[in-house]
């Protein structure tokens, strides 16, 4: 108790000091995190913060093992204009009497989080202790994928999209509308209403069952532009004659101005300005939603690598005038839900799939790293015995009921071509395997003082985006 409350005044002491004193002459690191669907940024953000300031699970963090890290603490963000991070509501709904899972990402938001530390070396003895301020900006991982859309004619993402989701059942309605519809007719404003309607119905239901490439993003988060012409366009067939005046030439008009008036904003605002960058991504659920959900999340890591590379786009090149993002962190969300005999495969999987994606985009540049982590832990690792057979499973409360419950997910293959290679040759199912989830709400707790809600390999996702700096 007497740790906690000293931490506290610590920190407030600290915060005080540090908004009095040289603020603006403090370095700044901006870590963007993004997470493709259900990947849990929120929570992710929340477990990072809270470990980061009761460091006790956080080893291999190198400058809290050398004991170079005096506090950290957090303040006001520095972006007037943007909503603060809900740090406080978010760890009180994981670690409350009755544990939930928060909120999703609506909007961008942000949060600063301080370290006063020591540098290492000869450096840290002459110069003392030093604050660097790490502002986490939060952001829908669709944002990111609009990227792809800066590149695209309204007839070309037009024809891209409708090939890639004819095979979807969920876009079976909207495909059927998209396709009675004669582009070259004059515009009809309650049919381009329809439409639209229809193809943000098919986005929501895509990206409730798992796939990844759920774009135009706005489209599932209008917020302040709901109802509005750049939200109210889809992909059409194109007819042979497009005349003035005609739904396909209003369609891509609005398509256009979506581009230029919100993909090239969010870009300029808060894209160009992020040191560091981790994206969160959901391997698990796209393996168990089957081959091509995984082909999809492949597909989809290359797109977002290529926010990545600004010197393959011009507008984005000006913008960023030769900066780039420094390192970039892909991880494999939901570790807890396999024992951790299975990890070494899930992060093998992660590494090939950014290999493949670096491949697929041209990348390079950029710092980039592949590993598995739950940001929360959730279950408990036990034995099972089936058939004779000793399983390694983990037990958690179920989210649905509340009550207890052991899960085997299924045995990841050690080889991650077994998985990716008919993924990517378009099979349907998978031959010889099967892979479950369930879904685990978050686990009663005590914490002790001095340290942060269990999590799985947080410590060595801070080393890899922050420890340098620190």
């Amino acid at each position: 108790m007497f740790s906690t409350v000293t931490n506290g005044i610590s920190r407030q002491i600290n915060g005080a000091s540090a908004a009095v004193s040289g603020i603006f002459f403090d370095p700044v690191l901006r870590l963007g995190v993004t997470g493709l669907s259900r990947a849990g940024k929120t929570v992710f953000i929340t477990g990072l913060v809270a470990n980061l300031l009761d460091r006790g699970r956080m080893p291999q963090l190198r400058a809290e093992a050398e004991h170079r890290i005096d506090t950290v603490y957090l303040q006001p963000q520095p972006d007037d204009t943007l909503p603060r991070f809900a740090y406080e509501d978010h760890l009180a709904a994981l670690t409350g009497d009755d544990p939930r899972w928060p909120a999703s990402t609506r909007a961008v938001s942000e949060l600063r989080l301080s370290f006063r530390a020591q540098p290492a070396g000869f450096v840290g003895a002459l110069t003392g202790p030093r604050v660097l301020h790490v502002d986490i900006v939060d952001y829908p991982g669709e944002w990111l994928l609009d990227l792809a859309l800066l590149d695209k004619s309204y007839a070309e993402w037009s024809e891209a999209t409708l090939d890639r989701i004819a095979k979807r059942t969920e876009a079976v309605e909207f495909l059927a509308t998209a396709r009675a519809e004669d582009g070259a007719l004059a515009l009809d404003e309650p049919r381009a209403l329809a439409l639209a309607a229809s193809f943000t119905a098919y986005l929501h239901s895509a990206r409730a069952n798992g796939w990844s490439d759920c774009t135009p993003g706005r489209f599932l988060l209008p917020g302040e532009l709901a109802g509005s012409p750049v939200l109210t366009f889809a992909p059409l067939p194109k007819p042979a004659q497009t005349p003035r005046g005609s739904l396909w030439r209003e369609m891509e008009r609005r398509y256009d101005a979506y581009k230029s008036k919100v993909v090239k904003p969010f870009f300029r605002d808060h894209f160009a300005r992020i040191d560091r960058q981790i994206v969160l991504v959901d391997v698990l659920g796209a393996i168990h939603q089957g081959p091509r959900a995984l082909e999809d999340l492949r597909r989809t890591m290359a797109e977002v690598l290529s926010a990545f590379r600004p010197g393959r786009n011009r507008w984005l090149s000006g913008i960023l005038g030769g900066k780039r993002v420094g390192k970039i962190l892909f991880a494999a969300t939901k570790a807890d839900h396999l024992h951790h005999s299975q990890h070494p495969a899930l992060t093998a999987i992660m590494q090939a799939m950014l290999r493949e994606a670096q491949s697929r985009a041209d990348f390079a540049g950029a710092e980039t790293m592949a590993l598995s982590l739950a940001s929360l832990r959730t279950t408990v690792e036990e034995s099972l015995t089936r058939d004779g057979s000793q399983l390694d499973a983990v037990r958690g409360r179920l989210l649905a009921t509340g009550k207890q419950a052991a899960m085997y997910a299924g045995e990841l293959p050690r080889d991650p071509a077994r998985l990716l290679s008919p993924a990517r040759e378009g099979a349907t199912a998978w031959l010889d395997a099967d892979f479950a989830l369930m879904g685990f709400a978050p686990a009663r707790s005590t914490l002790k003082a001095g340290e942060g809600p269990p999590h799985i390999r947080l410590d060595r996702a801070a080393e890899f985006l922050i420890g340098d700096r620190l």
